[in-house]
């Protein structure tokens, strides 16, 4: 029977060329099987014709035509809701016996080939438009891993149908011009490798494209936690002429991915002794390497590879390997990747928007409109989306800059962008255009976050040749302050690098960031798993590096301040959760901390703290509790933290965030229970006020520099300093407007917090502002306040 008419094929049948009758996964897999000297779990696929055929048959054509008819891809609800009827549609249908008969036979034949009884396999989806190098559809659709027995790979088979049309599938072919109808979908079923090890390699560096080096990644257990980024692989660079190892980074591993005996597969804690050691041998780095250079000189570009190490056997095996899109289209003129990235000197504004993080650099787009995709993000890409959540953290990291539809400067996105030194322009469609409708994805910017432009490709500035002249080194200068400048910080990852800043310590470390970038899962369902921990120890070591970076200075950490919809994000939230209407004046803060549902999982963040103190001795902690709504909360939650050991003292202090109205109101009463407090001046402005900062209709009401605001804070500074409490801040107002830096040391704050980026400039500010002050009471003639700022 001719290829083009089977309804199925092996593996030694296809080549590379049969894109069009078993996707690009599968005869990528033919290919390799075939005409390549690399170990590949043997297996058969579907085709395209069978997937016609199943279709025809149950008339679905046209009840999908029916339902995706006016579909917008960019109204996110109507693409969730439209791909869930069609895959349902599809679900519904029961497949034609002969296909089904003809499934069922094949698998029981591989069987018999292996010298296996209903062996596992992986049934993995391949589109026919899949893994070309001008239309990368990879990742796109699903694979079902460690299934067995005909039943079952038939139902999987059509699961892999379904997953044709999952809502970024859609989406992805709307934006590359494909029709839905024409792209139909093959099943690979391949042996099952029981993965101790598994991984992804490239014959290219993907952030630079450089392509000198094989780059490997690899985990314990099987490779979809790689591929999704839910675990840190170790990374292993191998010379590609010599197949020497040029660096080796081994990273701590506490979970894994498994098969189970029995079928599917579970997540594990990976053992103490097992999760520090590197996952692959040498001699196995240097298979998987000889094995990426013969894939790499069969197909003539450079590759993307998946690969496996068989417990049983400790054998490397090839499990996938597909052109590497990026650089494979960006050089397919010649082989010399820097000197084939496109320049131009005309500048094409795109968009504009805030420039919340300075900086200027230039890169590929990645569009994502729904958090669900943050995995497909790269290393090295521009992200433009929305905007971000705190469970984007890990994302964010890999991004060379991030633009964003709405935002200001105070928004999730400017703040940790700041944060991480990333350059970040917000609120584009405030500005005109929205940056998620307005930049394609995948095309060359770049972004100068300084002045908020975003320019179409990559720009090159003319270099005036300078005459050669000899470097004088001289040491920065900052004067000393007595109003102190702390710093905010939430990656501790970053500890380190900003510790040499001249900062009098860390006026406000968010826990958030060890929990999306570390523990990724609820308080409470570890509590119900016993794995409680897991909380205190990730928590405890976040803790210690920044700590431990900054000693002796002090270093205040806020309890964890999650709104309800960003806890059910986190692993088995849902069940914990909420759906509250207003998640911003809802159940987060203090009133969580002492309610019945939840006071175990806050005493897991007591313990935390409790170990960093005693057990790692770093006595320079002290905490701050998030939005406490009136006195009853501050001291039950006070009582909790006495209970757990955690006692205000000489050498201990506990704050209060001052960021609800009834903090300054009240503030005799609070403090009875605080040693001081920081205003959290973002959420107290839009207290005060009643304005959303992030509601692009109201936003230009919001300024912490209005009357009202600032009479509160002066207001909080002289009832706080009559019972002997300090006072900070730790908004950016103080470091972007420097009338309201004034405005604060004249009223006497003890302390302000700002971004790493800005604690020179506010630090050296400060220092004038002082020194005015002073030659004003000196001469009596400085400037006298025209603003009645009593309360």
């Amino acid at each position: 029977m001719e290829k083009e008419k089977a309804f199925l094929l092996w593996f030694d049948q296809l080549e590379r060329k049969d894109v069009a009758i078993a996707g690009g996964k599968s005869s990528s897999l033919g290919e390799l099987t075939s005409h390549v000297d690399v170990p590949v779990p043997y297996g058969f696929a579907t085709t395209a014709c069978a997937y016609r055929y199943f279709f025809e048959k149950t008339g679905l054509y046209e009840k999908i035509k029916a339902l995706i008819a006016g579909l917008d891809v960019d109204n996110s609800a109507q693409l969730r809701e439209v791909c869930a009827k069609v895959r349902q549609a599809i679900m519904d249908e029961e497949m034609p016996q002969d296909l089904q008969d003809m499934i069922a036979q094949a698998y029981k034949e591989l069987g018999e080939k292996v010298g296996q009884a209903d062996p596992f396999v992986a049934v993995r989806s391949s589109a026919t438009a899949e893994d070309l190098p001008d239309a990368s559809f990879a990742g796109q659709q699903d694979t079902y891993l460690n299934v067995k027995g005909a039943e079952t790979i038939v139902a999987k088979v059509k699961e892999c149908y379904a997953s044709c049309f999952t809502d970024r599938a859609v989406y992805y072919r709307e934006k590359q011009g494909f029709d839905h109808l024409d792209v139909a979908l093959s099943a690979a079923v391949q042996m099952m490798v029981f993965s101790k090890a598994a991984g992804v390699m490239f014959t290219v560096n993907v952030a630079t494209g450089d392509d000198k080096n094989i780059l490997i990644e690899g985990a314990w257990g099987l490779g979809e936690y790689v591929v999704q980024g839910t675990v840190t692989p170790d990374n292993y660079t191998v010379n590609k002429a010599t197949c020497e190892i040029v660096e080796k980074n081994v990273n701590a591993q506490d979970i894994k991915l498994i098969r189970k005996a029995d079928g599917d597969c579970e997540e594990v804690v990976v053992p103490l002794d097992e999760q520090n050691e590197q996952k692959l041998t040498d001699e196995q780095i240097k298979q998987l390497a000889e094995c990426a250079k013969k894939i790499e000189a069969h197909y003539g570009c450079y590759m993307d590879m998946e690969w496996g190490v068989d417990e049983r056997d400790n054998k490397v095996y090839i499990l996938q390997a597909r052109p590497e899109t990026v650089w494979s289209r960006r050089n397919k003129e010649n082989g010399a990747p820097k000197e084939e990235k496109k320049v131009t000197t005309d500048r094409k504004v795109i968009v504009k928007g805030l420039p919340a993080s300075p900086g200027n650099v230039a890169g590929r787009v990645h569009v994502i409109l729904d958090p669900s995709h943050i995995d497909e993000f790269k290393e090295g890409e521009i992200l433009v989306t929305e905007m971000t959540a705190p469970d984007w953290v890990p994302a964010m990291k890999k991004a060379k800059a991030i633009v964003t539809d709405s935002g200001g400067m105070t928004c999730h996105a400017s703040i940790v962008s700041r944060e991480l030194g990333i350059p970040c322009i917000v609120g584009t469609k405030s500005r005109g255009e929205a940056a998620t409708t307005t930049i394609p994805d995948g095309i060359d910017v770049t972004i100068d976050a300084t002045h908020g432009v975003v320019y179409e490709g990559i720009i090159e500035e003319p270099k005036a040749e300078q005459p050669a002249q000899q470097v004088v080194a001289a040491a920065e200068y900052f004067p000393p302050t007595g109003t102190k400048i702390y710093m905010n910080l939430g990656d501790p990852e970053l500890a380190e690098k900003y510790a040499t800043l001249p900062c009098d310590g860390i006026g406000l470390m968010r826990e958030e960031f060890i929990w999306t970038t570390y523990i990724h899962e609820h308080p409470l369902y570890l509590i119900k798993i016993g794995q409680p921990e897991k909380v205190v120890d990730q928590l405890a070591e976040g803790i210690r590096q920044v700590c431990q970076a900054m000693a002796p200075r002090p270093v205040t950490m806020r309890f964890s301040d999650f709104k309800s919809s960003e806890y059910r994000d986190l692993k088995g939230g849902d069940e914990f959760e909420p759906n509250e209407p207003s998640a911003l004046l809802g159940w987060r803060g203090a009133s969580r901390y002492y309610d019945p549902k939840y006071i175990e999982a806050f005493k897991l963040e007591c313990m935390a703290v409790r170990k960093v103190r005693e057990e790692f001795g770093l006595k320079n902690l002290n905490v701050m509790i998030p939005f406490c709504r009136n006195v009853e909360e501050c001291e039950k939650v006070t009582k909790i933290m006495a209970d757990c050991g955690l006692s205000r003292g000489k050498d201990f202090k506990v704050w209060l965030m001052a960021e609800i109205p009834s903090n300054i109101i009240l503030a005799d009463q609070f403090n009875k229970f605080v040693d001081g407090y920081s205003i959290g001046s973002n959420d107290l402005t839009m207290l005060v006020l009643g304005c959303d900062r992030d509601n692009d209709t109201v936003s230009h009401i919001y300024d912490e520099r209005n009357l009202a605001v600032r009479r509160a804070i002066r207001h909080l500074i002289e009832v706080a300093h009559k019972d002997g409490k300090t006072v900070s801040i730790c908004g950016q107002a103080p470091s972007v407007y420097s009338e309201f830096c004034e405005f604060l040391i004249k009223s006497g704050i003890d302390s302000m917090s700002v971004n790493p980026d800005t604690v020179k400039f506010t630090k050296k500010l400060a220092a004038q502002i002082e020194q005015r002050i002073m030659m004003d009471a000196l001469t009596g003639k400085g400037r006298q306040e025209v603003e009645d700022l009593n309360w």
